[in-house]
């Protein structure tokens, strides 16, 4: 319908135009005729972005970050010291049990001594008697030497008879049997001094260049002395270090054996990580660089720091009780990993105490080439440890035998 004023032809055009434009669906806004174009340059602006950003931080992380490996394939090991029995013997008495600390020469348990000094009884007798035979065999060079003398004087008086029988034969005054009686006399009295003086050399060989304190006899006694004190002291057992009292199994009573595993000594002020990196990384660690330290017990707000030791000889699996046969069926390669040691600051340890085990992430600085690429030079752990020779009063008492056994053979 037209109104009063309206141009007939402009009304078809608008119909027209209506009808050539698409209508909208019902909740859409209608768009308009750039917004595809605009879409794409957007999501072309935002790739290029995340390839800048991504070129960015790749050369960053290759020239400008610092030069690290980290690894939380890493735990805490240490020195465990095993308390074993030297002599077979039942447990009497125990000192320390698990989760407790001991000092070093501290006593752990005790044997029973029953056996080991009735062996030390013996073995005092033994020296005794060897002291007193020694001088008896003093003796038998003293009493050989006399009757060298007596045979010589026998054999002497016979060759004067002898001679007198001799003579008077020629004169008639004795018969040619006393002559011949005289000689038999002689060569008696002769055969009497060579026994003699062989027994002086028998009686000599047990005693020549000796004395009653280094005679073989004697120093032979005094080695069972020794030894029987030596299992006196096997019979009281003490922790050879300073640490924490773990893995006892020893009960009171228990009848043990020589080598039987007792309990351990953890000493935990000498633990040290054990990180096992990969192959891959090991290119750049060396010994010496500095080495950062979390643990899964204390969590980020304790870092302990310390430094690389040692790289291991071998990968894991080489070492393993069945290692890997690559040279047969079908093969796969593995990326293997090789132990780094890595020792942690005694003063922070002392603060916040490491047990053997421990899970922890290390992360070592790899700047700085100048160690060695594999091991460093050996170096002792752990305190030598005294030998058990029976202790301070063995010589003592050894003396004390000697001296009351040896009589009158003191110049000797």
């Amino acid at each position: 319908m037209l109104t009063e004023n309206q141009d007939p032809v402009s009304e078809d055009r608008s119909e027209d135009i209506l009808a050539s434009t698409p209508a909208a669906a019902p909740g859409e806004v209608a768009e308009p005729e750039g917004a595809p174009r605009a879409r794409k340059r957007g999501l072309f602006l935002l790739g290029g972005a995340l390839l800048i950003a991504a070129a960015g931080y790749g050369g960053y992380a290759e020239f400008l970050a610092p030069a690290v490996q980290t690894t939380d394939d890493a735990y805490v090991a240490g020195d465990v010291v095993a308390i074993t029995s030297r002599e077979a013997g039942t447990i009497l008495s125990l000192h320390a049990d698990n989760t407790e600390s001991v000092k070093r020469g501290q006593p752990l348990l005790e044997l029973d001594p029953a056996t080991a000094d009735a062996a030390m009884a013996s073995a005092e007798a033994d020296l005794a008697r060897a002291v007193r035979g020694v001088r008896a065999n003093f003796a038998k060079v003293d009493e050989s030497r006399a009757e060298i003398v007596q045979a010589q004087a026998d054999l002497a008086k016979a060759r004067n008879d002898l001679t007198r029988r001799q003579g008077a034969a020629k004169e008639g005054a004795v018969s040619g049997e006393e002559v011949s009686h005289a000689a038999d006399a002689v060569r008696t009295a002769q055969a009497a001094l060579d026994l003699a003086r062989s027994r002086q050399a028998q009686s000599q060989s047990t005693v020549q260049g000796t004395n009653v304190e280094n005679n073989p006899d004697v120093l032979a006694a005094i080695a069972g002395v020794r030894r029987a004190a030596i299992v006196q002291g096997h019979m009281r057992l003490t922790a050879p270090v300073d640490g924490v009292i773990a893995q006892r199994t020893v009960q009171l009573g228990q009848q043990v054996t020589p080598g039987t595993p007792l309990m351990a000594v953890v000493p935990l002020d000498r633990v040290w990580i054990d990180a096992n990196f990969r192959e891959t990384q090991l290119a750049d660690i060396r010994v010496g660089q500095p080495v950062t330290i979390r643990s899964d017990a204390y969590g980020s707000g304790v870092t302990f720091h310390g430094h690389v030791l040692g790289l291991g000889a071998g990968s894991g699996s080489a070492f393993a009780l069945l290692p890997p046969q690559n040279a047969s069926g079908n093969w796969i390669k593995i990326v293997q990993r090789v132990p780094v040691r890595i020792g942690v600051d005694p003063t922070e340890l002392n603060s916040n105490p490491l047990r053997i085990g421990m899970s922890v992430t290390v992360k070592v600085d790899t700047s700085k080439h100048d160690g060695a690429p594999v091991a460093r030079a050996a170096t002792g752990t752990l305190d030598a440890q005294a030998s058990q020779n029976g202790g301070p009063n063995v010589d003592s008492l050894i003396n004390r035998i000697i001296a009351a056994n040896r009589g009158g053979a003191s110049a000797r």
